[in-house]
């Protein structure tokens, strides 16, 4: 005579093996495991933590675009390993565009340039230049614009004491306290066209 597990089709023997596979299933596995502490980490967060662990971690702003995706920035003595969304960012809670998250290139990309080229007019190479003697060039011709193209009136014969021989515009990876320095330069030197990327 047949026992009731016998009759409803149980076998003993597949039980254990059928809640093994559902326990492999990702719900259900937690659920069986009461869902709490390292029982609710997934095998992918788990590789994600071995991956960062026992980096520096600093909260840095991406320097993309006038947004200001906030960025976790990983490094191993000093040098740069990986770069994520920050998530206690407001702005954008952990996510990045494609261009915030290849920033890691602006410093690791193979091609990047580190040094000043320089193409003379009429020229048809680039040279290298030194830093200091490409920031005189660049402070040379900024005067002589200024003293080339300086209105004291208008036109009309209103005093303005401008030039439009230069104009400086900004972009979103210069900080508050880079872009007030900037402002206040370019006013001092007459300069009225002054603009930037960064409008929040």
């Amino acid at each position: 005579m047949e026992s009731d597990g016998e009759q409803r089709g149980d076998r003993g023997g597949d039980r254990p093996r059928l809640f093994q596979r559902l326990r492999e299933l990702p719900v259900v596995g937690r659920a069986a495991d009461w869902g709490l502490g390292p029982a609710a980490v997934s095998k992918n967060t788990k590789r994600a933590g071995a991956r960062i662990a026992g980096l520096e971690v600093t909260e840095s702003v991406c320097p993309y675009c006038a947004v200001g995706c906030g960025q976790l920035v990983y490094t191993r003595d000093g040098e740069l390993v990986d770069i994520e969304g920050n998530p206690r960012s407001p702005i954008n809670q952990g996510t990045l565009c494609p261009k915030g998250q290849a920033s890691r290139q602006l410093i690791q990309q193979p091609g990047r340039l580190t040094k000043v080229l320089y193409r003379r007019p009429h020229g048809t190479e680039w040279e290298e230049l030194d830093l200091e003697r490409a920031m005189d060039m660049i402070a040379e011709r900024v005067i002589a614009a200024r003293e080339n193209h300086w209105q004291e009136t208008h036109e009309n014969g209103w005093r303005v004491d401008r030039t439009l021989g230069f104009a400086h515009l900004g972009g979103a990876t210069l900080d508050n306290e880079e872009n007030y320095f900037i402002k206040k330069l370019f006013t001092a030197l007459g300069a009225v066209q002054i603009e930037n990327q960064a409008r929040i």
